[in-house]
């Protein structure tokens, strides 16, 4: 038995599953959990010693790659200061300033303590105010795990083959729409339905919780009709509800104004995860002043958090956000490797006759195992799982660190080279061939 098996053992005893989030089990590849044990640069190891090229990447924030001295650095002075005070401090005015100052429509920000919250406590802000109900979400789009967004809310729950959540009433998704990502006109039809109930349109800029679903844009409009991102702008400017981008994952990866800039598509409110804080548990969502200042203390919508804004991670979050925004060239380089790398994943498929779609966008990519194109939810159920667990433990063993599940993405860093790229370019051809 390995250290890793048996750390696992252990943790099944005390641990619902033996881990701490459904997307780190092994069960639907047919394996048990890697017990990591530390990470640099683009490299885990894991309690046995085996090294990996991870290309998880604490799902999505280390877009340096792991243990950067200059983020390390930070966090040592932050905690020689002491680790947490349930106070103000001068770091979240920081953050929040970095934020608001670069960030289009983000007026003032509130600082939370995961993605979770963020997208739950944007959605009762748009719910005060607009003095409405009803929100409208996409299959496949995962929020957090709030009830009233557990609604085939893909990532996890997809894999699982859990459509929704048991212990979640009935009455706390009443109010929750679906409608199918990429496709206008199911937003539309709910607009006609209910025009005066629908407080806001929740979405994925890029879908990333179904694999990596990028929003189809203007150009690639034949009729040059709007752009699915731009449609949906539209309806809620006409039916005055609030537009909320979650990007938990596409906040400060696409670039330093995230999708909203990578689009060019404005939202009124904006949610952002882990990324903050350069993969330290944390959070935050702002957007237009006249919004925000309807959260307490200043306005009726009560949200708190005695934690938020985390001196440590507030650190982390501010050495991270303050590189990328001095280096843009980060961005320029990582968008070109990733343009690069997942294209090369294309033509080796294509070359190889392999029955597999790859879609991407920026650092964010994602291999389906499908003939079919992946445009929505119900295109990206098409892939076969049990094709995937073949192809993630072959990668496994030949020391690459995917998912652990077929509709997750996989995430790049500064910290990949092009030489290690190649490398993981011919074992794919190989396991394609």
């Amino acid at each position: 038995m390995t250290k890793s098996e048996g750390l696992f053992e252990r943790a099944c005893k005390v641990i619902p599953g033996g881990v701490n989030s459904p997307v780190r089990a092994f069960g639907s590849v047919g394996q048990t959990p890697r017990m990591i044990a530390s990470a640099h640069g683009a490299y885990m190891t894991d309690e046995d010693g085996n090294r990996y090229l991870d290309f998880v990447g604490s799902w999505g924030p280390m877009i340096l790659g792991h243990d950067d001295p200059r983020v390390r650095e930070a966090v040592v002075a932050a905690c020689a200061d002491g680790l947490s005070f349930g106070a103000a401090t001068k770091r979240e005015v920081e953050m929040a300033e970095l934020i608001c100052g670069s960030i289009p429509n983000v007026d003032m920000v509130r600082m939370v303590n995961s993605g979770t919250e963020a997208v739950m406590s944007a959605i009762r802000a748009a719910r005060g105010y607009t003095g409405r109900d009803k929100i409208v979400k996409f299959m496949g789009c995962y929020h957090g795990h709030s009830d009233a967004l557990l609604v085939q809310a893909g990532s996890g729950v997809m894999t699982a083959g859990i459509p929704d959540s048991a212990g979640v009433p009935q009455g706390c998704t009443k109010d929750t729409l679906s409608a199918i990502y990429n496709d206008l006109s199911s937003v539309e039809r709910l607009f006609e339905e209910f025009p005066d109930e629908i407080a806001a349109v929740i979405v994925e800029p890029v879908g990333a919780n179904m694999g990596v679903v990028p929003p189809v844009t203007v150009k690639e409009q034949e009729n040059q009709t709007p752009g699915y991102l731009e449609g949906l702008r539209s309806l809620c400017t006409k039916y005055g509800a609030v537009l909320i981008f979650d990007e938990v994952i596409t906040g400060f990866r696409l670039g330093f104004t995230g999708a909203q800039g990578y689009f060019g598509v404005d939202a009124d409110l904006v949610t952002y995860g882990k990324i903050i804080g350069a993969g330290m548990p944390v959070g935050a969502y702002g957007g237009k002043r006249e919004i925000m200042e309807r959260v307490a203390p200043v306005g009726p919508v009560y949200q708190a958090g005695t934690l938020s804004g985390n001196p440590v991670a507030m650190a982390a979050g501010l050495a991270q956000l303050t590189i990328l925004k001095e280096q843009p060239e980060i961005y320029e380089e990582l968008n070109k490797k990733g343009q690069w790398f997942f294209g090369s994943l294309k033509q080796i498929a294509k070359e190889t006759n392999a029955p597999v779609q790859v879609n991407s966008c920026g650092s964010l990519g994602s291999v389906f195992f499908t003939s079919e194109p992946v445009h929505d939810y119900e295109s990206a159920k098409t892939s076969d799982t049990g094709k995937y667990a073949d192809y993630f433990r072959y990668m496994l063993a030949n020391g690459v660190y995917l998912a652990p599940a077929q509709f997750e993405a996989m995430f790049l860093s500064a910290a990949h080279t092009r030489e290690e790229l190649a490398e993981v370019l011919e074992l794919v051809r190989k396991y394609f061939k």
